[in-house]
C-alpha cells in the first residue's frame, strides 16, 4: 500500500515503464523519433553553398557598389565575396571579432565601396584593396582602430606603421595565426 501511494504521488524511485514504438499493448498514436508530417514547417535554416568566384573579375579590375559586411575583413559587393588585402581581423567567434565587424559596418554604411581586384583567391574570396568614395582605405581604417593587424606576408608591411601600441597583445589570436602558432580554420 505504501509503495502504491508513493507511485501515485510521483515520489517513487522506480521509473515508470514507457511503451516502445510500436507499443506492445497495441498501436500507438505517437510518431517515431525524427518523423515530420508532410507539409509541416522546417525550423532548420538551409546552409548556403559558397558563391563561386565570378570568372569575369580579373586582377586590376574595379568593382563598385554598396556592400554587405560579413566580418572585419570580408565584404560582399554585387555577389562577390571580397577579402580586404593586406590585413587580418579577428574571426567572429574570437575576442574583438564582432567589434571589428560592427566597425566595418559603421565605415561602410551608406557608402559606395571601390574594390580594386588583386591577384589570388583566399577561401573562395577575391582579394582586393577597398576604399570609400572619399579615398579612405578600409584596411588602413580598421588597422588604425586597433581592430585588425597588418599581415606582412601579404601586405609587405604597408599597414604596420598604423597599428596602435600593444594591439598585437589585444589581438593575440590573430598574431598567433600569423606566426604559425594557431591553425587557420576554413571560412
Amino acid at each position: 500500500m505504501f509503495k502504491f501511494l508513493l507511485r501515485l504521488l510521483g515520489l517513487s524511485s522506480k521509473p515508470k515503464r514507457q511503451p516502445s514504438y510500436p507499443s506492445e499493448e497495441g498501436p500507438s498514436n505517437r510518431p517515431p523519433p525524427g518523423h515530420k508530417p508532410p507539409g509541416a514547417p522546417s525550423y532548420r535554416l538551409p546552409v548556403p553553398a559558397p558563391a563561386p568566384v565570378p570568372s569575369h573579375l580579373q586582377p586590376g579590375q574595379i568593382l563598385k557598389g554598396k556592400c554587405h559586411v560579413i566580418d572585419g575583413d570580408t565584404i560582399v559587393i554585387k555577389g562577390a565575396h571580397i577579402r580586404l588585402a593586406g590585413i587580418d581581423a579577428p574571426e567572429l567567434n574570437d575576442p574583438y571579432g564582432k567589434v571589428a565587424k560592427f566597425a566595418m559596418i559603421k565605415l561602410c554604411k551608406d557608402q559606395v565601396i571601390t574594390a580594386t581586384i588583386s591577384e589570388g583567391l583566399t577561401y573562395d574570396r577575391i582579394v582586393a584593396k577597398c576604399s570609400l568614395s572619399d579615398g579612405t582605405d578600409l584596411s588602413a581604417a580598421l588597422v588604425k582602430q586597433g581592430l585588425a593587424l597588418d599581415w606582412a606576408k601579404f601586405s609587405r608591411g604597408d599597414y604596420r606603421h598604423l597599428e596602435p601600441a600593444d594591439v598585437r597583445k589585444k589581438l593575440w589570436r590573430v598574431d598567433a595565426k600569423h606566426k604559425g602558432r594557431l591553425k587557420m580554420a576554413a571560412k
